[in-house]
């Protein structure tokens, strides 16, 4: 028989969401209720029957609460195989009796852990118990029902109530699933907590932990796919941000999102209003100005034809005059730390429109971690944290960049950062204006930034990158890249510098009278 009878539940919960009205169910249906310290208090005070663990154990609750669930008398009664007649013998010789539910979530060691608490503090909020009786209950599931999501409760009263008390084998498994997943996330939280604590870079067992947000349509394609998920990582972003409005986002709207909002977060929003323009990823126009709303305005012009269906990252909370620009074309996603209701309500014109709102942008300088699959492992780094703000810039030529020349490689160096590798970006004023993204040589893509300049330009007007500044994410390997730029009209190059033929590349902007910087760091970007 795959139905199995709930007779008798141990409930011993951190999140009380929903208990009391789940317990009260149970016993109305007759469930005899154990449970824990506060959760025992909690049934107590609303009324219900509720029976200590203590006097199931025999022991009372000790080494202020360590030590309360972890006897043969808990651990038995979830683990008896029922109808195994060593078991059942067992069982009865000491007085070990059944528990057909457990309903356990853990201590909140995850939000403990977002709120930046100290480490007695961390410590103490690592659950020993709960996790062991999740497992005990999980692996047993033949027999008993484990819940570890309040969200779960009415899936379970609903089966009780159409099976006569009893559950199917079908939600246990789920459920059973369901609670692994739950112990795996919770131990690689503490397992990567303890590994930054302790400076680790690299432990020889590693897990991911997080928690689903939502299942998508598909994936990156139809046929693929897809879901979105809550890491341990609490910087603000797509995966924590609150949609507004709009349709669901797509994988690909998330990702391009993502890839935005990084971008932007670049931008300093007390210094400086910054609108990035995405589209596939790379950054398609990206513009600083005194106010969000010029800024969206250069961003757009840059580049408008591939900005049709694009995404928007802004480092400043939307107001009323960049939603009023932002709806004249189509526009995949908005997001930004903020929006005023002026700004919500002119979008409310467009339904499909998805704006997302964040309390604040992420930081650029945050320690982390970034994850790629391959085939049968992980890749694993730490996040390209590296700002220009902090680097020391090396001027290598005969001519040192003007102020303004100045102000403009920083811009195209922090833009430069999120386009992917090989990565060329022409600026000019604080606004993008030719960028070569992706290609296998670093002078194609030089090429290819001169071309959508040029292009962009219109016929017959003078090339966009006339007395622009140029930002390459590596070293040029060969001069015969700086020399289409300086071919351009480019001015002025940032660059990490490295390569074997830095001299050459450097003799070659003296030729031109091209000033060059070095900021000693690579920002490849695959």
């Amino acid at each position: 028989m795959t139905e199995r009878p709930i007779a008798r539940a141990l409930l011993s919960v951190s999140d009380k969401t929903g208990l009391i009205d789940f317990a009260r169910a149970l016993a109305d249906r007759g469930v005899e209720l154990i449970s824990t310290g506060g959760t025992a208090k909690a049934l107590a005070e609303a009324g219900l029957n509720v029976r200590d663990v203590s006097s199931v154990t025999g022991f009372p609750e000790m080494m202020d609460g360590r030590v309360k669930t972890l006897h043969p008398s808990v651990h038995g009664g979830l683990l008896m195989v029922r109808g195994n007649e060593e078991h059942e013998s067992a069982a009865k010789e000491h007085d070990i009796a059944p528990i057909d539910l457990l309903v356990v979530n853990l201590y909140p060691f995850e939000d403990v852990l977002k709120r930046g608490a100290p480490h007695d503090e961390m410590v103490e909020n690592v659950d020993v118990g709960g996790p062991a009786m999740i497992r005990g209950a999980a692996k047993n599931h033949a027999f008993v029902t484990v819940v570890v999501d309040p969200g779960d409760y009415e899936r379970v009263l609903a089966e009780i109530k159409a099976n006569k008390n009893a559950t199917t084998l079908k939600l246990r498994q789920a459920l059973a699933a369901k609670a692994f997943a739950r112990t795996s996330s919770y131990d690689a939280a503490i397992s990567g907590y303890f590994a930054r604590h302790t400076g680790e870079s690299a432990l020889s067992y590693g897990a991911l932990s997080g928690s689903l947000k939502e299942v998508l349509r598909y994936g990156e394609n139809p046929h693929q796919t897809g879901s979105l998920w809550r890491g341990q990582d609490n910087r603000p972003g797509v995966a924590r941000a609150k949609q507004m409005q709009g349709k669901e986002l797509s994988y690909n709207n998330i990702n391009d999102t993502d890839a935005a909002f990084e971008l932007v977060a670049e931008f300093d929003p007390v210094r400086t209003a910054a609108c990035a323009i995405v589209k596939h990823a790379n950054p398609c126009g990206v513009a600083e100005a005194a106010t969000l709303a010029e800024a969206y305005r250069r961003a757009l012009a840059a580049d408008p034809v591939s900005a049709f269906g694009g995404i928007i990252a802004l480092n400043r909370p939307l107001d009323k005059e960049t939603a009023s620009e932002i709806i004249k074309i189509f526009t995949e996603a908005i997001i930004a730390p903020g929006a005023s209701e002026e700004a919500i309500a002119i979008l409310g014109a467009k339904k499909n429109l998805r704006l997302l709102v964040t309390d604040s942008l992420p930081d650029a300088r945050a320690d982390g971690l970034t994850v790629k699959t391959v085939a049968g492992g992980l890749l694993m780094q730490s996040r390209d944290n590296a700002v220009i703000d902090d680097l020391e810039l090396n001027v290598v030529t005969k001519r040192a960049p003007t102020d303004k020349e100045l102000e403009d490689l920083k811009f195209a160096f922090r833009v430069v950062k999120h386009v992917k590798s090989n990565a060329i970006l022409f600026a000019k004023d604080l606004v993008t204006v030719g960028v070569g993204a992706g290609q296998m040589s670093r002078v194609d893509s030089a090429r290819i930034a001169v071309e959508k300049a040029k292009e962009l330009a219109g016929a017959g007007a003078p090339p966009r990158t006339e007395g622009s500044v140029v930002a390459s994410d590596a070293f040029f390997p060969f001069a015969d890249g700086l020399l289409v730029a300086a071919e351009a009209g480019a001015t002025a190059v940032i660059q990490p510098g490295g390569s074997v033929r830095d001299q050459e590349v450097i003799d070659a902007a003296d030729a031109h009278g091209v000033a060059m910087v070095f900021t000693g760091v690579r920002h490849f970007r695959h």
